[in-house]
Formats: structure tokens, sequence, C-alpha cells
């Protein structure tokens, strides 16, 4: 038996800790005994479904209640789980169902389990000759022991997509889910006894699925979780949690905390939280703006919110979940910058003065993990060479189940290259600069398109986290970019000349160049992946 499966079965058993799910309408505390004997009755349905050790099962469920017992009832049939990406009411329905048989044609899924919101789904997938599994159905199986697995079995195959929009699935192992869960619990001081998890992060996204309901899973530890659309119909639902079970970590992107801020300011009376719990509360999936931070921390103070408890982090689904974060109870440290040297010299040399860029720290890699950073000749760079950065280790992906069949994520030395431009310090925290692929070259400088969405978003009436910079005659002699904002206000004409001036003028303040186009749209029109990241190489289309 695996140690992954071995340990989390044991701590089903042993543990005091539960699973709350449910909130705000209809709140459930299960313990983890229980999940794992549903577990047990999934297994069993799969088992006659004829799910065994090496298969893959694709999932299709929103509520957290039916995923969690849903995954590890696959675990105990030695399978793997996807998690497919969810429709929202802004999907493309057709795209959707053309992209989802994509990828269950391409991890060539045993089955596929269904359950609500998405059950309108099924007959579509049953026509397209896949047996598709309702959570309902599973739940009546009888109750079956696990197989036995091993260390080097696949556990789950994360859904990312490639800079072409191919879909790929990352496989993670049950040894890359140990070797990553315990080092996150070294680097965060995590206590079993007194900790409470609270998490809307989804299912479908490496920090949801694995880092927020795997790993708690795995070590039988206290986990409230609701659903996105529970967090997006009410942001204020996030600090309720918090503060109705004092939870002392939470998660999520820069831009849902950027949304907090604003709904505390404008929606909360303060003290109407009590958020002086929470001692861990990340920030990753996307580079951490350290004005966005500052701006949480002065809108949670009046609600007990401490800023040493944010904790900025880097990491990817190709590393099982985390490479790095700050150091515990720090809070944010930021690293700033020349801006010039760094676009031209690619070095981080510190200034105080003059035009600078401000950088968070991400702090060391964890356990198990290495990190560098390699010049555009191959050759490792000293601390603040900006370069390229590779991580090798435990936790690292073998490689990707692709359309066109496996593809190594790892050179012959074991390094994953990243795709991302940052640095070391000299105390050997990394920070991350931006993505190598979306950086815009510019009269010989380097102008990084997060420094450009930063600047936009300052602008009164952008939406959170909805600006993008969108490189244009990429590889030419003369590179430009144009800006797409989204904005409620999008059909109102004096508002929207209002905010491509200040636009324009912000962004320029930023980098010192000038957009060569500023487009204000309706919200949702800026494609993002199903985790929020912003494509901005589909992007393109939005600023002709």
């Amino acid at each position: 038996m695996s140690r992954f499966t071995t340990t989390m079965y044991a701590n089903a058993a042993s543990s005091t800790k539960g699973f709350i799910t449910g909130d705000p309408d209809a709140p459930l505390r299960q313990s983890w005994a229980e999940v794992h004997e549903r577990a047990r009755s999934i297994a069993g349905a799969l088992a006659a479904a004829g799910v065994g050790r090496g298969d893959v099962v694709a999932v299709l469920a929103g509520a957290p209640v039916e995923i969690a017992p849903t995954a590890q009832g696959i675990w105990m049939r030695g399978a793997s789980v996807t998690m497919l990406h969810q429709p929202t009411p802004r999907t493309d329905l057709v795209r959707w169902a053309e992209e989802t048989t994509t990828v269950i044609d391409m991890i060539a899924a045993k089955a596929v389990v269904v359950s609500e919101p998405f059950m309108a789904a099924a007959p579509v997938l049953s026509e397209l000759g896949m047996t598709v599994l309702t959570v309902a159905e599973l739940l009546t199986g009888p109750p079956t022991d696990p197989v036995d697995t091993a260390d080097d079995d696949v556990a789950l195959m994360q859904l990312t997509s490639g800079s072409t929009g191919s879909p790929k699935a990352v496989q993670i192992t049950h040894a890359n889910i140990v070797a990553n869960a315990e080092a996150m619990t070294v680097g965060c001081d995590f206590d079993i006894d007194t900790d409470v998890i609270v998490s809307w992060l989804p299912c479908f996204h490496d920090m949801g699925m694995t880092g927020y309901l795997t790993v708690p899973m795995y070590f039988g530890a206290e986990l409230v979780k609701i659903t996105p659309m529970d967090f997006l119909r009410d942001t204020l639902l996030w600090p309720r949690l918090i503060d109705k079970y004092r939870g002392t970590m939470t998660a999520a992107p820069n831009f849902a905390y950027t949304l907090l801020a604003k709904r505390l300011r404008r929606q909360a009376a303060p003290g109407e939280f009590d958020l002086s719990c929470l001692r861990w509360a990340l920030s990753g999936a996307e580079q951490v703006d350290p004005l966005d931070v500052e701006d949480l921390c002065d809108a949670g103070a009046p609600f007990g919110l401490r800023p040493e408890a944010i904790v900025p982090a880097y990491g990817m689904a190709e590393t099982t979940v985390a490479v790095s974060f700050s150091e515990c109870g720090r809070g944010m440290v930021v690293d700033e910058v020349d801006a010039d040297l760094i676009a031209v010299l690619h070095r981080a040399v510190p200034a105080t003065r003059g035009h600078t860029r401000r950088l968070v720290s991400l702090g060391r890699p964890l356990p198990g993990l290495e990190l560098r950073i390699v010049g555009e000749d191959g050759c490792v760079l000293p601390a603040r060479g900006v370069g390229v950065i590779e991580v090798r280790g435990e936790p690292v992906s073998q490689g990707y189940t692709t359309v066109v069949g496996f593809l190594p994520a790892q050179n012959e030395r074991g390094w994953y290259d990243t795709g991302d431009l940052g640095y070391l310090t000299e105390a050997g925290d990394v920070v991350v600069c931006g993505r190598i692929k979306d950086v815009i070259i510019m009269a010989g400088r380097n102008i990084f398109p997060t420094d450009i969405e930063r600047a936009a978003g300052r602008v009164d009436g952008v939406r959170p986290g909805c600006a993008v910079a969108v490189r244009l005659d990429a590889g030419m002699s003369r590179e430009t970019f144009a800006v797409a904002v989204e904005c409620t206000d999008f059909d109102d004409p004096e508002q929207v000349r209002r905010i491509q001036r200040q636009v324009a003028h912000e962004v320029i303040a930023e980098v010192d160049m000038r957009p060569r186009n500023v487009v204000v749209l309706a919200p949702g029109t800026i494609p993002k992946t199903p985790s929020g990241k912003l494509r901005r190489a589909h992007s393109l289309a939005l600023v002709g």
C-alpha cells in the first residue's frame, strides 16, 4: 500500500477532526471516518463498474461533500482522479462540451462521475459513448476494502493548458502528494490539534483540490469548505466562516483578496467579523501585488486581521502545489529594485529612489525542492540575476498526459522549466517577475504585463483582476502593447473615455511606455483559465 493511502485511511480511523460543508444554508459536519465509510461504498460501486488500478476516472461535481468521498473511493480502487473544468453562467456551453470531450478522450477515462449542478451533462456524455455514473448511484454500492497501491501510482491528473490552449493533464503520483504535503506542513507550522482550514477554492484547481481538500483529508485535519459560487454570490461569507469556525488558515488568489478588501470597506461594519484567529492566509495562483496586500491589511485591520498572517506563495500543478511561501508569521516582505536595471540588464538591484519596482518575496523553496535561476546562455545565475526559474525534487511531476501522448516535464537531470522569470535574493528567497512568453520588449527593455495590469487596475471602475496587457507585433523590431479592462459602465461613452485616459496615464507612470490602445469591455469578456488566471495569448482579438 502506498504511504499516501495508508496514512489517509489510518487518519480517517483515528482523527477527531472533521469536514464541514453546506454553509450557509445547510451546514453539515462529518468526521473523516464518516467520509471514509461513504468512500468505501463508492469504491464498491466503482468495482462493479469495472474500475480498477491504473484506470482514470473523470469527475464533474460541484459539492465538496460529494467530491471528497468520491475522490477517496477512486483512490481505494487504485485509480486516479481528474477533476473536469466546470462551466460557469458565462461559459460557452458548446465550446465547453467540445473541450470536455477532448479531455475525456485524452485521459482515456474509464468512467465519468457526474453530480449536481451538472446532471444536464450526463445524457450528453452518455450519447458520446462514455460510462456515466452519478454520485447518488455510487453511494449505494456495497462497502469494499481498498486495493493495493504503490507510491508511483498516479493519484491525480490535474488539468492545465499550454500556450496553444491545448489541454494537458499533469500526472501527480501518490509520492508527489506525500512529499509536498509534508513539506507544506513544516513550512506553515501546521498544528493538527488547533488549526482550522477554511476554503472556497475550486476542486478543479490544484490549490483547491490538492492543497485544500486532498492534503487535509490525508492528515485528517479540520476543514471547512464551500464552493467558488458560494464565494462569488457573497464574498463576505468567507470572513463570516473564518469568524464562525475560528479559522486559522485559508488561501486564495491575489484578485480574491482585492475583492475582499473592497467588500469589507463597502459592506461590512467594523467589528462585524473577528479575523484575529487567522494566522495563515496564503496568496498564490497568480502574482502577488504588494499594493493589494497592503490594501487588504488596511481594510482588514478593523476586523482584527493581522498583517503578519498574509503569506505570499509560489507554486504550480507541476510541483503538486507549492514551491515556496514566505516565512510563517513574517507577513509580506517587499523587495524594491531598480526598474530600469531589471528591464535592461536583467539584474534586480536594490533601490529606494528613482524608478523602482516593488516585488514580493516568496520565501525559500520548501523541503525536498531545489530551485535555480538560468540565464539565456543556459548558465546558472548568481543572486539577483534575472532568468528562468527551474525546480526539481520529490514533489515535481514526471510529466503530462496530452492529446499526442506522454510528454516529460523534467529534463535529463530532473529540472522542470517553469516558464517563469525571476531571481533569488542573497538570502535565497524566490522572487517572480512574470512569464517569459508574456514579456513585452520595447526599446531594448523588458516590460512585464503584470506591471501594466496592476497600473490599469488602480483606475476607479476597473473590475479587480480584470485588466490584461496584450503583446502586439511580437518578435518584430518594434513590439508594442494594448490594454483591455472590464467595467460595469462599458456602455457609458463618458465613463469609457475617462477610463481610457486614466488607464493610459497610470500605465505610462508605471512602465514609461504608452499603450497603443485601451479597450473597455463588458464584465466576463476577458478570457481566463478555469482557475482565474488571465489568458493573455487569447486576448489579442479583444484589442484589434
